[in-house]
């Protein structure tokens, strides 16, 4: 019996090929990391003015990834994990880091511990946001974070440091003041209070040129007076607090009486009762 002769197919497999445009907000977040790192070195050498600087510059770029992203619909699962990691690092390793060196190392190990606690509130914070991502959010609370963002984070918790580059050293680099702010920010981090998340809101279109004044007047003091202008965005960030919870308990408060009014109703018509008039 004669065997016929077995072809071999040969598939040849074509490699993957990505465009850069979607490779974009990755390299964002790669620069955003590299930023988190360079602040630790700065730190390390004392130079603490520019370490500040280096996290404020990983923060815009956080800022941008994300956007950037969506607009060229290069949102990924990878992006995502990178984003997270370099969050961590920029926002809750390098702050950590560099308020040690700066006071915290005046109490040795306790200072230690004190940074320490904040970076591991970071990272929790981070965890519980990447636990939230999918889930399906009422719609109330789609303005809102839970709790202080990690970025924000950072920004509050260098506040002393705005202080003393602006006033002086004398009062904001005890370290005693500090453990005091860090442990205050830390708890912030992981706590379920709601904050505005103002990447989510939008500008009426009367507002967008009052809007684009405001950034370029911003942008203006920041180049005459850094650390005033960041002190000042802080504490205004700050003061929002009251009203951001204010806010959302209104709006859940008003969604609570409608869900209520319609399974009222609901409960009505199936049992046959005409709703009230």
């Amino acid at each position: 019996m004669l065997r016929r002769p077995q072809m071999r197919v040969r598939v040849r497999v074509q490699p993957m090929h990505f465009s850069f445009n979607r490779m974009i907000p990755n390299v964002l977040t790669v620069l955003a990391l590299c930023a988190g790192m360079t602040a630790i070195r700065l730190a390390i050498v004392g130079k603490f003015e520019t370490a500040v600087l280096a996290i404020i510059v990983a923060g815009i770029l956080d800022g941008l990834d994300g956007r950037i992203a969506r607009l060229l619909k290069g949102t990924s699962t990878f992006g995502a994990q990178l984003d997270s990691l370099s969050d961590f690092v920029s926002f809750g390793v390098a702050p950590a880091v560099m308020l040690y060196a700066w006071t915290m190392e005046q109490f040795h190990g306790f200072g230690w511990a004190v940074v320490l606690i904040f970076a591991v509130c970071c990272a929790l914070r981070l965890a519980r946001f990447n636990t939230q991502l999918g889930q399906e959010l009422p719609p109330y609370a789609y303005n809102f974070f839970t709790g202080v963002p990690a970025p924000a984070g950072a920004g509050l918790v260098m506040i002393p440091m705005f202080a003393a580059f602006e006033f002086g050293d004398t009062f904001f680099r005890t370290p005693t003041v500090n453990t005091f702010w860090i442990l205050a920010v830390a708890g912030l981090m992981v706590s379920r209070l709601p904050t505005f998340a103002l990447k989510r809101f939008h500008v009426p279109s009367e507002w967008v040129l009052p809007t684009l004044l405001g950034v370029g007047a911003i942008a203006a003091f920041l180049t005459a007076e850094p650390w005033a202008t960041l002190l000042v965005v802080g504490v205004i960030y700050i003061g929002s607090f009251p009203f951001s919870v204010r806010y959302y308990r209104r709006l859940k408060r008003t969604a609570d009486q409608m869900r209520a009014a319609t399974l009222r109703v609901a409960s009505e018509a199936g049992a046959g009762v005409p709703p009230a008039k």
